[in-house]
């Protein structure tokens, strides 16, 4: 599986829960980077959880360690061109996943994640982990 990935937040929190299965996929990676979206899910996660400390100091971790890819004028194109594309399929899926989506297809990288939804989105090279 040697590549580049953009990991959705399904799977940076299976990173953070040191999940055996996508820890093996992850360190088969060349490069994974993180959408600045996925950085923002992390974040209200941490402080809707009971251990505010603790997910802040592994998600600054995230950070120092990995690409943070942001989204910018090209990415926000692709979002656009994605959310019609969903509404005329009749298709829609959480807003956040459109951006994380635009994203890793504006930076010709593959997704990993967990949602299936994501298979809705013409373009997008995206494997279920």
């Amino acid at each position: 599986m040697n590549g580049k990935y953009v990991l959705d937040t399904t799977i940076v929190i299976k990173v953070f829960a040191n999940d055996e299965g996508i820890m093996k996929r992850v360190k088969e990676c060349s490069q994974i980077y993180i959408p600045s979206i996925v950085i923002g899910e992390l974040y209200y996660g941490a402080y809707n959880s009971t251990k505010v400390k603790t997910n802040i100091k592994r998600i600054e971790q995230l950070i120092e360690t990995c690409p943070i890819l942001d989204c910018d004028v090209l990415a926000s194109e692709e979002y656009g061109k994605i959310k019609r594309e969903l509404k005329l399929k009749g298709t829609p899926i959480p807003e956040n996943d459109i951006w994380i989506a635009a994203i890793s297809i504006k930076n010709n990288i593959p997704l990993a994640g967990r949602d299936r939804h994501f298979r809705y989105i013409d373009g997008l090279s995206y494997q279920e982990w």
